[in-house]
Parts: C-alpha cells; structure tokens; sequence
C-alpha cells in the first residue's frame, strides 16, 4: 500500500512540473488555430515557457509570471482559460503568508478582465460584480490549496512514520544479534549446569556402583562375579562420560553443515537401536548462526536420547525446515508416548533441558504426545544467518 501511494505521489508530481507547459501550448494551439493569432503570440508564449524554466522560484518569478499572464491574455482569451491557471498554482506554491494572495489576486484579476473582455465598467454594479468574482476565485483556490497542504504534510507524516518503523527494524536486528552474544555467553552456566546433572546421573552412580561391587568382591567368595560386575559398569561409565565430553561441543559441525550432521546423527542413532531412522531437509539450505545450528543439533540428540530410552518406537523421523525467518527441526516416533502435563510437571529433565536451550534464543519447542500414539516435538528459532 505504502509503495502504490509512493508511485501516485510521484506522478502527481511529475503532472504538477509539466501542466504550465501543456497548458501554454494549449492556450496557443488554440489562439492560433481558433483566433487566427500571429506568430508573434508563439514568441510570447516562448519567452514563457522560457520564464517558467529558468528563473529561480520566488517573488520576482510569480510577479514575472503574472504579468507575463496578463500580456498573453491580450492575445487571446484561451491564455485566460488554460495558462491563467498556472499563476494560481504557482502563486500558492512559490509565496509565502500574505504574499500568496496577493498573487492569487493578481491572477484572479487578470483572467476575470480577460473573460470579460476588458475591466468593468466604472459603475457600482460593475465594480462590485468584479470584485466579488475575484474574491469567489481566491476563495475558491485558497480553500483547495489548503487541503492540498494538509493532504501533503500527512503524507510526509506517514513517510516519518514509516522510517522511523524501519529504523525500528534495524535495532530489533541489532538487539537480536546482542541476544544470540549474551545467549552464547549465559549458555556457558547452563552448559556447567547441564554437565553437574549428567555427571551425577550417569559417572557419579556408575562410580558409586563400581566402588559397591569391588568391596563386595573383598569380602565374598564369588568375587570374580563381582568384579565382572564392577567391569561392566566401569565400561558403561566410560561411554557416558565419553559422550558428555563430546556434549560439551558439537565436533558434527565442525566436521560438516548442520544437514549432514544431523543426518549422521540420525543414521548412528537408528543403527545403535535398531530402529528405523529417516532425515529429510526441506527449504533452502543456509548457513546458520553458531548458536542456532548448535541448539538445533542439541535438540536432536536430546530427543533422539529420549526416544531411546522411553518410546520404545519402531519408526523415528526427523525433518529440518528452512524457511524465510524461521528454522524448524521435527522430531517423531510411534512409540509409547506420554502425557506432556505430568512430564511438564514433575521430572523430564531432557524435555526442561531441551526447552531452555530453545528459550534461549527467543525460540518455541512444542511437545505433542498421547500414550500410545507416538510423540512429536517442534523446535522453531529465529533464522539468524551466519556472519
């Protein structure tokens, strides 16, 4: 809307700068065709074209444009009816405060003479009805100009209003990217903290539980059973304290975009579990802000892991939308499901895990899921492009 008035203002514009010229050559086309005019009243014509082109816009150029109206006027009266027009335009345009009806009144008088054909007559009657014409048209003009004024200065308004809504823009854009540097930096605790719960649910127990066995085995005579025991833990610890280090930073994408990690994440997950693993990628495919493609890694693995461990599922489905000002990963399982509420509720560390990361950069995670008709969670962040 704002682009189709810009276009109208501008061919107004454009009209207003060539109507003096068409309706000079008007008014002498038809002086001479109609009135038989000399070609003497094309030079006159000329020189006011000239006028009108050369001389810089003030008091002097309305006064020689008025009088330049008044000569033409003795040519014919088509200069009265066209041309004539053009000192009320640019009397109203060019002067200031009183000085535009001064103008105004000097045109006026010189095309109602000219309709007339001469002054009136030295009679009261004549007199008064030449004045009151005069008024009427200054009237007239004055009133239609002032609404041109007022239309016009709602006009910039509305263009003000518009820079200053991309100005806006322009610092949401910045504040956005201050977002994802604070993000990135207030990331680090929650990075620490997420270590301390996955330290304490996975390394702490699993040394806890290796420490029972051995002083089992001290004291029992079947001990090599409890040293088996403590061996296996020990390997089960190793392999999670291995995958929080490789946690802690993304080695996927450094290696590769964040499609193809996400793929050979997914391919790794479906052929450690034995479960029917798809990727799809829909969108163009860009490069993303650190933060962004970091966050949606995290969630993948994280709702993977959870699908891992809980859903029991048969089919898993995972899809990386690209769109205009969003990126949106797709999680699905059929698997067992859950209720949301109670998860929200109570316990769901992974879920909570995953929602801060996504929260982080002004991002929405959506959970779907119903016991036994599977689950899918929706991950949407701001596409932020990479620097």
């Amino acid at each position: 809307m704002a682009g189709r008035l810009d276009r109208w203002e501008r061919l107004a514009e454009r009209q207003l700068a060539a109507a003096p010229y068409v309706l000079l050559a008007a008014s002498a086309m038809l002086s001479l065709l109609i009135d038989g005019r000399s070609w003497a009243t094309l030079g006159l014509a000329a020189f006011a074209a000239a006028w009108i082109r050369l001389v810089p816009r003030g008091v002097l150029y309305v006064a020689g444009l008025v009088v330049l109206i008044a000569v033409l006027c003795t040519q014919g009266v088509w200069f009265a009816t066209f041309f004539g027009f053009t000192g009320y335009l640019h009397s109203w345009q060019y002067l200031k405060g009183y000085w535009r009806f001064v103008g105004l009144t000097g045109t006026a008088a010189i095309n109602v003479a000219a309709y007339w054909g001469g002054l009136p007559d030295p009679t009261p009657t004549g007199i008064l009805s030449y004045l009151f014409f005069i008024a009427a048209i200054v009237a007239g003009v004055a009133l239609f100009s002032f609404v041109g004024e007022i239309t016009a200065e709602r006009s910039a308004e509305r263009k003000r209003m518009v820079a200053q809504l991309e100005e806006a823009l322009r610092e949401n854009a910045g504040l956005q990217a201050q977002l994802l540097v604070q993000a990135r930096e207030g990331g680090v605790l929650d990075e620490r903290q997420r270590m301390a719960a996955e330290i304490h649910d996975t390394l702490a127990q699993g040394l806890t539980g290796i420490i029972t066995q051995l002083q089992a085995a001290q004291q029992a005579e079947d001990w090599r059973r409890h040293v088996d025991n403590a061996v296996r833990l020990a390997r089960e610890s190793l392999a999670d304290a291995r995958r929080s280090v490789h946690a802690v930073g993304p080695g996927q994408l450094a290696a590769a975009p964040l499609p193809e990690a996400l793929k050979d994440v997914v391919t790794q997950w479906g052929e450690l579990n034995g479960v029917r693993a798809e990727f799809t990628v829909t969108g163009t495919v860009r490069p993303m802000h650190p933060e962004v493609e970091e966050t949606l890694l995290r969630t993948a693995q994280e709702a993977l892991a959870n699908a891992a461990k809980h859903a029991g599922a048969s089919r898993v489905g995972l899809t990386l939308s690209y769109m205009e000002d969003v990126v949106t990963l797709d999680v699905r399982d059929d698997g067992a499901g859950f209720v949301p509420e109670r998860v929200r509720n109570g316990g769901g560390f992974g879920l909570v895990s995953m929602r801060k990361r996504v929260s982080r950069l002004a991002g929405t995670l959506e959970i779907e899921s119903e016991p036994d008709l599977g689950t899918a969670i929706s991950a949407t962040v701001p596409a932020v492009a990479r620097d």
